[in-house]
């Protein structure tokens, strides 16, 4: 294993939390010249969003908004120096989204922002950010992007 990040993934709701999280990405894959996998997940229909709805994430139902969030997310790498830039979308929680992206693209570093880790739900249930950290068999980076 290389000690530069060649492939790195980042987490997007769309928010301006989030983008500020794929601006810090797109920064270390530009030192890196690694590849940059801007990811984003979705509810296929509402009643799976209720059954795992959380006061720390967007709730993104359907492809089309999806898709939507990983464009501004792309321009946003873009303009922080990202020059390799890939999106992937996936069903599901946003912690399944991003394992799933993660391991199917190998990654090397996961990247999210801070949103609902010092929330009351986000201590009690757990939140993205410390669910991935857990789960990821890669290097987490938390971007504090929410005081």
């Amino acid at each position: 294993m290389s000690d530069n990040y060649q492939t790195i993934v980042v987490g997007t709701d769309g928010s301006k939390s989030s983008l500020l999280a794929v601006e810090r990405a797109a920064k270390i894959a530009a030192a890196f010249d690694a590849t940059l996998i801007i990811g984003c997940a979705y509810y296929e229909n509402k009643d799976d969003a209720s059954e795992t709805l959380r006061q720390d994430s967007v709730t993104i139902l359907g492809d089309e908004t999806a898709q939507k969030n990983l464009e501004a997310g792309e321009a946003t790498a873009r303009e922080a120096g990202a020059t390799k830039v890939e999106k992937a979308v996936r069903p599901g929680t946003p912690v399944e989204a991003l394992m799933a992206i993660m391991t199917d693209n190998k990654a090397d570093l996961l990247v999210v922002g801070n949103r609902g880790i010092n929330s009351l739900t986000g201590r009690l249930l757990g939140s993205v950010p410390a669910d991935v950290a857990r789960q990821s068999d890669c290097d987490v980076m938390i971007v504090h992007t929410v005081t």
